[in-house]
């Protein structure tokens, strides 16, 4: 997914590197950051140098690496100010060593001064060997930051350098970034509230071989899910198709037929009505909460008008459909029109070709199937099916409010906000 060059336009990172192998991977995580528009500064531990100098930091970040050998009180350069100077502070990686020291509260090096007196949400991603992951007092030490205002990106299992496959490996960078800007992104409106989007077209059985689809790729389903983790909401995406590079975090449910998409939307819908305790205290071990807040329903998925009537097993031979093969199809069930939207806010998405009577149709939808706002997409060579970029009229009762060509993530952060006031 296209990773717009203003995401973090305006936003400070401090980016912590420790003594792991992982270090290298930090470089790829800076770059993103970078990309995203964001102001980084590097802090490194005596251990992190030994794996990647520097200047290599200081190559993408057009800024100098602060360590425990040139610390400055004549200035910014040190541990209290620059822990001032952060919007969001990244350890990563964060070794087992690091990980007891924060728990804590030891101070040995510039990077964990810099811990202490950072007072807002830090973000650490461990690496480390299976066993000493899973070590006793590492995993306690790790339930001691959860409520010390550290969040911690879990680690992945895979082949280790020390070559053994396990637990242990450091999150990819790009999840790690993901984390980073739900953290700097998140809004009071979406955060904690259950969302569900649907997307791309909905694939109808011939035969086992063949199938009927439509040409939506499910691109901006992808988006509008990504955009809505980054303004902290609990997504769930149905879709027959998916972006790559989607924040793991973010639900997924592959499916193909409408009846499939149908199904798994009735039980999201339901689950999503029932609120969302909050995560158990880690010293009782028992929900706090109850998070309710009115559930949204996002329909950007293209469900076929008609399916076959006598979808077929095996696969059908030509010899035995002949030179011509007429397909028998009936109009198929309208799960915007039937889905249970009692008690939860729905935006729909309507594709239209013809401009001159686009708008009508749309807000047509709105009475019709008892939706709330309509997002309407005019589709044309200038804005093809697949594309990576989109426009958008959000249509409601009240009116309607153009959302210009922009990149679909970009766009589906600005229809979130027009969405929060429906």
């Amino acid at each position: 997914m296209q990773i717009p060059t203003n995401l973090l336009s305006g936003k400070k990172i401090l980016l912590g590197v420790t003594g792991s192998i992982a270090a290298y991977k930090s470089l790829e995580l800076l770059r993103l950051y970078i990309k995203a528009g964001a102001d980084v500064r590097v802090i490194m531990t005596p251990a992190a140098k030994k794996f990647v100098a520097p200047l290599s930091f200081e190559a993408l970040s057009r800024n100098k690496v602060l360590d425990d050998t040139n610390e400055s009180w004549a200035d910014d350069f040190n541990h209290i100010k620059m822990a001032l100077w952060a919007d969001l502070f990244v350890i990563a990686p964060v070794t087992a060593n690091t990980i007891a020291k924060l728990a804590n509260g030891i101070a040995d090096s510039i990077l964990t001064q810099c811990a202490l007196a950072y007072p807002g949400m830090k973000l650490i991603a461990p690496s480390a060997n299976t066993n000493m992951i899973h070590n006793p007092m590492i995993q306690a030490s790790q339930k001691m930051l959860a409520i010390a205002n550290y969040e911690i990106i879990a680690t992945q299992t895979k082949e280790l350098a020390c070559q053994v496959t396990g637990d242990g490996a450091m999150a990819e960078p790009l999840e790690i970034f993901w984390h980073s800007a739900r953290n700097l992104l998140q809004s009071d409106f979406w955060t904690d509230r259950r969302v569900i989007v649907t997307g791309g077209g909905t694939i109808e059985k011939l035969d086992d071989v063949r199938t009927i689809s439509n040409r939506s790729s499910g691109k901006m389903a992808s988006a509008l899910a990504t955009a809505l983790f980054l303004r902290g909401a609990d997504v769930n995406l149905i879709a027959t198709r998916f972006e790559g590079d989607l924040p793991a975090s973010i639900h997924t449910i592959d499916v193909e037929s409408s009846d499939e998409m149908g199904e798994y939307l009735t039980d999201s819908i339901r689950i999503a009505k029932k609120g969302k305790l909050s995560k158990p205290s880690l010293i009782h071990d028992e929900p706090i909460a109850l998070i309710q807040k009115e559930p949204y329903l996002f329909m950007a998925a293209a469900v076929s008008d008609y399916v076959p009537v006598h979808p077929q097993n095996g696969k059908l031979k030509k010899e035995m459909l002949g030179e011509h093969w007429n397909i028998a199809m009936k109009q198929n069930v309208d799960l915007l029109a039937t889905c249970n939207k009692e008690g939860i806010k729905t935006i729909a998405f309507k594709a239209e070709t013809d401009p001159s009577v686009a708008t009508q149709n749309a807000q047509n939808l709105l009475e019709r199937k008892g939706v709330n706002a309509v997002c309407l997409n005019i589709i044309n060579e200038g804005n093809p099916f697949g594309s990576d970029s989109n426009r958008i009229d959000f249509i409601t009762a009240e009116g309607s409010v153009s959302l210009p060509t922009n990149d679909k993530l970009t766009l589906s952060l600005q229809l979130l906000d027009e969405a929060a006031r429906v």
